[in-house]
């Protein structure tokens, strides 16, 4: 499928997204969103990808934030409507994917960008990057999960005033608050992104899959993540990758996974 605002590329099984609006520092639109919907779902019916990369073109930024004249003439419903479809689209369907995405950070991620990054399952960012949620100064406040996901990754005290200050943090304060796990210089970010990609495919698909649904159950309202946990645990009991995963430990070799 051939995209106009990303490009997508699939090295044995780990496939490559890249927001490729450089003139728009990768803004996010409406057009780019429905884009790394397709591409994202593409990539989760790929038997052959075990783990995405997610980044953006250039060396200036990641995702510099959204597309603001799309929508600076909305009204109140225009507004909670953007807010709704881009979440259930894009930022929430890429962190129940079940497949791990990686947030490879290049440069600047704001508003959106960040968004996007903190929907992501793992984060590395560049030395340069530089990482914040502006949208106070605009009248408005993140409206793709930002309020909710910085605070969890980060906690409440610092969430707030990253979001009320409307600045940026470096890449290097990022690591500190925990927002990032990496930060590298940028010609290395993503050899890292592969390294880490490449150990994921090394293990069970199955298993990582009802991982990713465990852990995303504790920040689920009215949701026991303790009852998913024992649910996906005995899930993974009913699958060749288990068998095979216990049968390579006690033969004392490397498991081999389909």
């Amino acid at each position: 499928m051939s995209y106009e605002n990303i490009t997508t590329t699939q090295k044995e099984r780990v496939h490559y997204i890249t927001v490729n609006r450089p003139k728009q520092l990768n803004a996010l639109n409406k057009a780019t969103i429905q884009e790394l919907h397709e591409a994202l779902k593409s990539a989760e019916a790929d038997e052959n990808t075990r783990v995405v990369i997610l980044t953006g073109s250039g060396e200036k930024a990641f995702v510099a934030g959204a597309d603001i004249k799309e929508f600076a003439d909305f009204d109140t419903e225009n507004g909670k409507q953007l807010a709704a479809e881009g979440q259930k689209k894009l930022f929430d369907f890429i962190e129940n994917l079940s497949k791990p995405v990686i947030a490879a950070v290049n440069g600047f991620a704001l508003g959106g960008g960040l968004e996007l990054a903190m929907a992501s399952h793992i984060r590395i960012a560049s030395d340069n990057a530089k990482l914040g949620l502006p949208e106070v100064s605009l009248g408005v406040i993140p409206g793709y999960g930002g309020t909710q996901r910085l605070s969890q990754l980060v906690g409440r005290g610092k969430a707030m005033e990253l979001i009320t200050t409307a600045g940026m943090i470096s890449a290097s304060d990022a690591q500190n608050w925990g927002l990032v796990n990496h930060v590298v210089p940028q010609e290395e970010l993503m050899a890292l992104a592969e390294k880490i990609a490449l150990k994921i495919c090394n293990n069970s698909g199955n298993a990582i899959k009802s991982a990713i649904k465990a852990v995303n159950a504790n920040y689920q309202a009215s949701v026991n993540g303790y009852e998913v946990e024992v649910a996906e645990f005995g899930n993974c009991f009913g699958t060749p990758e288990f068998i095979e995963g216990t049968t390579a430990f006690i033969e004392k070799r490397k498991p081999k996974f389909k």
